[in-house]
């Protein structure tokens, strides 16, 4: 959960996800000497801020946004929403421009919204919430955890997978679009077409807490069945708890997957949380650990 919590501090708004990808660089090349397979990695030109890793002969890759909600100044210390976080007054925002560090909170005004803070704010400067991390015998409670804990599974199935790609991916928060061209990289270079989204859910009256990581039978979007039907077939030989969700709204780099021009098969698989896109988002320890278990066997035997 250090880990975890070290991710969650990184400042990574949609369009500066160069942050995550300087320390997600560094924490690879520090331990994958330590992993049972030593990836290539693509990134860098032609790449933006995206990582793709790969292992072995893969047959399934692992798309897993690292991007985080926030919000951009505007003028006068006018914020706006970057992707869709909660906008309850009085929490507190951070960042950072060419005159120092920033803390304040949100106001609502009739014009918008706000932050107090004691001096005029660089335009485009983006801010995010302050992030208070707890862990305790249960839960793991902390802005962010959508998708620092995508990114983090991913990190846990790398140090034991023999074959598979995990592709790190930009701007899912606020639009998309970044997967559309890795996943033409990953089908052209690797003829990969099958895809896990390693992500972050809600709880619903259908999906709660501590019951095992949610398999997502769709969302706004409609993976292909008989894909989704064996990704469950699988989780059920595997003994894994595991929950299946019904939505109709919500999205993910699956989304984009599937409206790309390569033929994609996809299916969200990521544990649920409650207080989404707030500073108190809130995951179960046992469905975090669901999600690892799952992730590994479904590498093996997709």
């Amino acid at each position: 959960m250090k880990l975890l919590q070290q991710m969650c501090e990184v400042h990574a708004p949609s369009g500066e996800e160069f942050a995550m990808t300087e320390f997600l660089l560094n924490y690879i090349s520090r331990n994958q000497k330590e992993w049972k397979i030593q990836p290539t990695l693509h990134y860098g030109d032609g790449f933006q801020d995206n990582i793709i890793m790969v292992f072995g002969t893969p047959t399934t890759a692992i798309f897993s946004h690292l991007d985080s909600i926030g919000f951009t100044v505007k003028y006068n210390n006018e914020i706006v929403k970057i992707g869709g976080p909660v906008t309850t007054e009085g929490i507190e925002l951070v960042g950072e421009d060419s005159k120092g560090k920033i803390e304040g909170k949100i106001i609502k005004k009739e014009e918008g919204l706000f932050i107090d803070f004691d001096r005029e704010i660089d335009r485009g400067t983006s801010l995010t919430f302050k992030v208070n991390f707890r862990d305790t015998k249960n839960f793991v409670q902390s802005c962010y955890m959508d998708n620092r804990l995508g990114v983090w599974n991913a990190l846990e199935v790398a140090k034991t997978l023999e074959n598979g790609i995990i592709a790190f991916s930009s701007w899912e928060e606020h639009g998309g679009g970044s997967v559309g061209y890795l996943g033409k990289f990953i089908q052209e270079k690797y003829g990969v077409n099958q895809a896990l989204i390693s992500d972050i859910t809600w709880v619903t009256e259908g999906v709660q807490h501590g019951k095992g990581c949610a398999i997502s039978l769709r969302d706004s979007g409609i993976p292909r069945k008989s894909y989704v039907n064996r990704i469950v077939e699988i989780a059920k030989q595997s003994n894994i708890p595991f929950q299946l969700e019904v939505e109709n709204a919500g999205g993910s780099d699956g989304n984009d997957l599937q409206k790309s021009d390569y033929p994609w098969d996809w299916c969200f698989v990521g544990p649920p949380e409650n207080n989404v896109h707030s500073p108190d988002e809130k995951v179960h320890k046992t469905d975090i650990q669901c999600m690892v278990d799952l992730y590994k066997v479904l590498l093996k035997e997709l």
